[in-house]
């Protein structure tokens, strides 16, 4: 039987509020509380797939409590709906925001400030009755770097700085929303996503300002994933990151989503791995690798009207440059050393 949006934001949330109250000694109890003994977990790099409460907090939540003092969820979007890719309507809890703390031990060989740090994560929790069943939790570990000035990459095409949500600081959906409206949110991401597919799949595609302006606003803003950045308006997208991301990265495959929802103004999807894809030219500020590499992916959008205004992106990083050879988190301890 499906799960009712509104139980499952619940859990999730009652979820949060155990992990707000956790100490690094106790992640396995807390996050017992709302997991299954083999709820399947989903990290990034060097994370990776975890089964279970235990295994979850020894990879992640322990280690992260540990380094990060006073650690509070500054959430900007939260919203929840029915898998759109799941045929039996697998009900699945969004939320995206910050984690901030007091960066006050080491984490992953980044050495701490014992200053605020915010980092930026996106959520999904998938819900059958009172718990969860199954996450992915994405948290952008270059951004934490770049915060610590350890930010190991020679460059960045977009802009580097905190995130803030929402224009229109309407993104904790925490009541019912009219169903329409979510589907209209659905269909406006189903559009924009058919647009990139026959620009990749056309031996002349349309010119990207008019590919853009079918489904985004001119004043749109692409909150991208340290590495990349942030951009603002069609036109430094396409500058940015459109015009790098299709130039030097060849051979693209997309693989498919495990989640695509939607409700009220606000959608968004992930997959494990969205894209496969051939870095043949210089991408942030690296030389071409010539390897196939896998792009982990969440994007979160927010819809004005009838068009996409807003889009906040988490690739995985650390996960897609190991692929090419390169260690980031094996490079930071040398530099410590």
């Amino acid at each position: 039987m499906t799960t009712t949006l509104a139980h499952a934001k619940a859990v999730v949330l009652a979820h949060h509020a155990a992990l707000a109250r956790a100490e690094p000694s106790c992640c396995f109890t807390t996050l017992s509380q709302h997991f299954l003994p083999d709820t399947l977990w989903r990290g990034m790099h060097p994370f990776h797939e975890q089964r279970g409460p235990q295994a979850v907090a020894d990879a992640f939540w322990s280690p992260f409590l540990s380094a990060m003092s006073r650690v509070q969820r500054r959430q900007d979007v939260f919203f929840a709906g029915h898998n759109h890719l799941d045929e039996g309507g697998g009900t699945w809890v969004a939320s995206m925001g910050h984690l901030m703390g007091l960066f006050d031990a080491p984490f992953l060989g980044i050495q701490p400030t014992r200053k605020i740090a915010m980092v930026r994560y996106a959520e999904f929790s998938r819900v059958e009755g009172d718990r969860i069943v199954e996450q992915a939790l994405f948290v952008d570990l270059l951004h934490l770097m770049a915060q610590a000035g350890q930010y190991p990459l020679p460059g960045m095409t977009g802009a580097q700085l905190v995130q803030p949500g929402p224009l229109t600081h309407d993104g904790l959906l925490f009541d019912d929303q009219d169903a329409a409206v979510g589907q209209a949110t659905l269909d406006r991401i189903h559009a924009m996503m058919d647009a990139i597919n026959l620009a990749n799949a056309s031996a002349t595609p349309p010119v990207p300002q008019d590919e853009l302006a079918r489904d985004w606003h001119d004043d749109m803003i692409w909150w991208g994933p340290t590495g990349i950045g942030a951009t603002y308006t069609i036109d430094r997208y396409i500058e940015q990151h459109q015009r790098p991301f299709r130039t030097q990265l060849g051979a693209r495959t997309f693989n498919g989503h495990i989640c695509r929802m939607a409700e009220g103004n606000y959608g968004g999807f992930f997959g494990w791995p969205n894209l496969t894809m051939e870095c043949t030219g210089p991408y942030m500020g690296l030389p071409p690798s010539g390897r196939k590499a896998d792009m982990r992916v969440v994007d979160i959008y927010r819809r004005d009207g009838d068009k996409l205004a807003e889009n906040w992106v988490f690739i995985d990083m650390l996960h897609f440059l190991n692929m090419q050879g390169l260690d980031v988190l094996a490079q930071l301890e040398v530099r410590k050393g």
